[in-house]
Parts: C-alpha cells; structure tokens; sequence
C-alpha cells in the first residue's frame, strides 16, 4: 500500500473537513425527512403514466422504450454477474449490473410484469452477496453503488424486508463507508470524472438508504454537494470539458444523475446549475461532432460518437432544442438500437420523451470557442450538408487528466470524410497488464513513451525529436466567426519552452471552401531540426503540386508554401514500442526542414477539397481579422 507522506496526509484531511463543513449548511436532517417515498430516484413513484404518455407522442421514443424490453428479455436468459476482476478494476462488473437493474426495474415500473423486477431481485442480491465491490479503484463501488441504490429504490414495494435488510447493508458497508477511508475517497479533492461518478454512487446510495440511517445520508449528501463543484467548475468559463467527448459523456451524464436525484429528492440543484460553462457544456458537446457524424476524438476518446442522455436534460433545463440537432439526427439514424448494453440508456426516456422533436431547428452559429484547460475552436460551413467542411483545433496543456501531447493538433472534414484525423486512446488494460505507468503526468512519465499519447503522431509540430512541455499552456488567443473567414490561433510557445523561441498557429476556413493552417515559428539560439506532422486514413500521393489524398472516390490537396522549402514526405504509424496498439490504415504526412540559430521559419498549409478554388492568404497572423 501506498503510504503518503504526513503533509500529505494533513492537506488531505483538511480538504475533506472543510467540503463537509460547507456541505452542512446546505442540507439538514429535516430536509431528509421531507424526501418522497421510494421510489425517488430519477422517476417517482406516480410518474409512470406521465412517462407512458410522452413515449406516445413520437414513434421514435416507442422504438427506444422496445428497445430496452427486448434487451431485459435477453437479460433475462444470462446468470447474474459474477465477481471478476479485470486487472485492478471491478469495473467492467458493476458497469453491467447497473446496466441490468436499471433496465430491468425501468421494464417492471413501466409494464408491471413481475418476471423483471424478480431478475433483477437476483441480480441485487448477487452483488450484495460479493466480499467488496473493490474500494481500492472507487470507481467499481460508485457504479455499483448505484447499480444496487436504483434497483432497491425502484423494486422496493417488491421486494420482502429480509432482501430490503440485504441490500441496504451492502449499500452502507460496501459502498457508502469505504468513500470515508482516506485511502479511496481522494474522489472528493479530484476536478475530473471521477469525482462526479463517485459522488454521484454515493449520493444515490445515500437517498436510496435515508429513513434508515438519515445520520450517515447527510453526511454522503452534504460532501457531495460541495465537492462536485470542484469538476463543474472544470467547464469554466465556456464549457469546454477538459476530459475530451468520451469523458465528458462519462462525467457529466453521472454529474445530470446527481442533480437530476437531488431535484426530485429536495426540489432544488443547490445552485450547481448556476457554476459557469456547466449548462454551456452542451454548445461544446454538440459541435464536437463533425460533418461525418464522427468526434473529434481529442484525448483519451474513441472516434465514435453517439446519442448522449445527459444532452436532453442540458437543453430541456435551458430550453433551447437546437442543443439537440446532432441528438435529433442519431436519433432518426437509430443509433439507439445499438444502445442495448448503455448502463444508463433507459434515461434517453426519462430525459427526452417529453421534449418536442418537430421544434428542434439547427444552431444559429457555426463556430463555438471555449476557454478553459483544453481550449478547443470547433467550426463548420453547415449543420445540414454532410459534405461541409469541419475545422476541430485544440490548445490546451498535456497534464490535464486524460489528456495527450496533442496541443495545437486539429481534425479536418470535407465531402462526407475526415481527412485530418487522429488516432484517440488505446485500451488502458493492454497497458497496465504489461507493466505500464499509465497515469505519471511529470515531463519523463512512462505515459509519453506510448506512442499514441505522445506529440509524434498528433497534428502539430515536433522540433528535435521532443515532446511537448507538460506544464506548458496554450489558450485560443483570437478568433473569428464570420463565415467568409472563420478562425482561431493559439500562442504554443509555452508548450513548446526551450525547444524553439516562439510558435503561432492559425486555422482558418476560407471562404467557406477550403482550410488554412499557418504556422509562424522562431528558432531559439541554436540549430532546430523542424516537423510538420498531419495524420490521415487516406492514401498519400505526393505529387509537384503537393499530396493529394484519395478516399471513397474523393480527393484531397495538400498544398504548402513558406520561407523554407517544402519537401512533403510520409512516416509510419507501425507501433515503436512492444506495448503500443497497432495503427492500420494510417500514415503521416507532412515535412521537415532545419532551421539556423534564431531563423524565423513560416508556413502556410491549404487542405483543399476536389474542385475548389484556393490561393495562399500570405497574412501574418497578427493581421488576421
């Protein structure tokens, strides 16, 4: 065990002593008192009918709620979960009994067959029965505190007292005392996703629980309130979630979970809502879907991207349905029937059958910019043309959590294909299994050394074979939404600290037409070895007027210009290390040049879709306007 050094220790505790004291004068036992009947989470026990009524209102909204019986129909075949542990994580256990009991308690509350609320009675008292639900990677016990608080709630008039005794046990004694154990709950003083699943397990295993032990409920609830403000926070000013689109479907759907519990539980969100950027952050989640209907996959992210729940409860509580256009289009795709195995599918229902699908128009603007420790400029010609162009560029800083050596890396789209791409995460277990420090975020952290973390295949820049600084950050110092020329640039200089004297970036979409990346760097007292790298799934020619892409059918040119000469070559993504994943179907493009003690080298690169017209800008970026 790992023993952390006194100061530590004091900082530690004082931190978690003053979130508790703040969060007791946010709730009393009185008010817990005052808390509906189970069930209470999420849906209350006399809104069934409603809910029954909103599913009429679109074929679409039937489809989904078909959906999830027919997958508590399979479910219903398939042994309870058994206590396997992948690694150090329980995870991907508590992952599918949530899934579990909380389709099949949604299939019991809303059709009154009783045949679901039984499987799920022996999923509940599988998991009661298991020595611990792994409080050493607290994310296990979150999950599965959840997993048990919701099924006990929403099956608790079905359930006889000897299995209600069970349970709640488990509830207290496996999920809610441990989160006390300094040795699991640095949850509480984290800033990212971790800290809103867990308090999010916590706080509904503490509703779930508080007539029998109001005491304890209090405490659960009242740290929760005041230590979730420390990831809501991380969406300042704007909205931009520091984690990237997987995390953010991650955190903030558990972060809806928990104001959506407290709302029905007390009638108030303790002004959570009010923290800047956090009701903002679906202006971000919604543009970082591209033209393709892929994400930009910044980060530790997968390229998919999907329907969210959370993003029908953000644009319900603002009252703005253009949040939903991406959502509105997944939905007519049917990309929920492939949703089946989503733990917490069935509250696409709860939070978006009652929203008005016909008054759902596209967003006003093209182009949303957000500040904050990932900086990110996401723009686009059209909502509606799946052949316009996408521009998704990133600042930011590597030691951001989950974040990778990308800052100043972009993605690129044009006629219905993603031509500047980037590789996403790899599996974490197929590093940890062999040995791998995945999380060191200090400048020689093992976790550089994977080669999809690292700055060598991200769209940006690499001087002398270095990595980018940790502790550098780049903001989006300027942009623009105007549509004749939409841009955005960032000062990389910091992340960049002692391998070159300065760097600017600028990405642009000129004219509506093609893109524009101008790079201005200056070299620092010493020979520079310089490279431009861009990663792509097409297949390069290069040619006198540049690389032309080829994919589908389509083509693309790469055309450059600048003070130096450029000689385009390509680099392959075969895997450096006997740890990195493999990466078929990829290849670098770009250029290097050597560049003297203090030399100013500056270029334009034109990403050019077939047919269209383009010239160079030739404008430093100081003038760009």
């Amino acid at each position: 065990m790992k023993v952390m050094r006194p100061a530590i220790v004091y900082i530690l505790l004082t931190i978690n002593c003053s979130v508790f004291a703040y969060g007791q004068d946010t709730l009393t036992k009185m008010d817990l008192f005052g808390i509906p009947d189970h069930p209470r989470l999420l849906l209350l026990g006399h809104e069934e009918q409603a809910l029954r009524e909103n599913i009429g209102t679109y074929p679409v909204w039937n489809d989904v709620h078909q959906t999830i019986l027919d997958e508590c129909n399979d479910i219903l075949d398939q042994p309870p979960v058994e206590r396997i542990q992948i690694g150090r994580r329980l995870l991907d256990k508590s992952r599918t009994c949530l899934q579990r009991t909380f389709f099949l308690s949604y299939a019991f509350r809303m059709t009154g067959n009783k045949v679901y609320a039984e499987r799920a009675r022996q999923e509940l008292l599988q998991v009661c029965g298991f020595t611990d639900w792994n409080p050493s990677h607290f994310l296990d016990v979150a999950e599965m505190t959840m997993a048990v608080a919701l099924g006990y709630d929403w099956l608790y008039d079905f359930l006889p007292e000897s299995d209600r005794i069970i349970i709640r046990t488990a509830v207290v004694d496996k999920g809610l005392r441990p989160s006390f154990d300094p040795q699991y709950n640095w949850f509480l003083t984290s800033n990212h996703n971790w800290n809103q699943v867990c308090n999010a397990g916590m706080t509904f295993g503490a509703l779930a629980i508080a007539e029998e032990d109001p005491d304890l409920a209090l405490r659960i609830i009242n740290r929760a309130i005041a230590s979730i403000r420390l990831p809501m926070e991380a969406y300042g000013p704007d909205g931009a979630y520091p984690e990237g689109y997987a995390y953010w479907d991650y955190g903030t759907s558990f972060n809806v979970l928990f104001i959506n519990a407290l709302v029905k539980a007390f009638k108030s969100d303790f002004a959570l809502t009010e923290i800047p950027g956090f009701l903002e952050t679906a202006g971000f989640m919604e543009n970082m879907t591209g033209t393709t209907g892929l994400c930009f996959n910044w980060g530790d992210s997968h390229l998919s991207a999907g329907l969210n729940p959370a993003m029908f409860w953000l644009a319900a509580h603002q009252n703005d349905p253009s949040l939903l256009w991406v959502e509105r289009k997944f939905l007519e795709e049917g990309l929920y029937r492939k949703m089946n195995k989503d733990r917490i599918f069935p509250a696409l229902i709860l939070w978006g059958s009652q929203l008005d699908l016909a008054s759902i128009t596209p967003p006003k603007s093209t182009c949303w910019t957000g500040q904050g420790q990932n900086p990110v400029c996401l723009m686009r010609t059209s909502w509606s043309d799946p052949d316009g162009i996408y521009l998704g560029f990133k600042a930011g800083s590597p030691i951001v959590n989950h974040a990778h050596m990308d800052i100043g890396s972009f993605v690129m789209e044009a006629m219905g294909i993603r031509w500047a791409s980037d590789l996403g995460m790899q599996n974490y277990e197929s590093l940890e299994s062999k040995g791998i420090e995945l999380w060191g975020r200090t400048q020689d952290a093992q976790r550089w050394t994977i080669k999809r973390l690292n700055n060598f295949v991200h769209n940006t820049w690499t001087f002398d074979d270095q990595i980018q600084r940790v502790d550098g950050y780049a903001r989006i110092d300027q942009f623009s939404t105007g549509p004749a020329f939409m841009f955005a640039v960032s000062d990389l200089s910091p992340v960049y600290a002692g391998q070159v004297a300065s760097l600017q970036r600028g990405v642009a979409i000129k004219d509506q037409s093609y893109v524009i990346v101008r790079d201005e760097v200056q070299a620092n007292d010493h020979p520079v070895r310089m490279r431009w790298s861009m990663l792509t799934t097409c297949q390069v020619t290069i040619t006198p007027q540049g690389v032309q892409l080829n994919k589908d059918g389509q083509w693309l040119l790469l055309k450059a210009t600048g003070t130096h000469p450029v000689h385009w070559q390509t680099w392959s993504t075969e895997p450096t290390n006997d740890y990195d994943a493999p990466n078929p179907g990829t290849v670098i493009v770009g250029f290097e040049i050597q560049a003297k003690p203090g030399e100013q080298a500056d270029f334009e690169v034109l990403l050019v879709p077939q047919g269209q017209p383009a010239s160079f800008l030739g404008k430093r970026l100081s003038s760009w306007r």
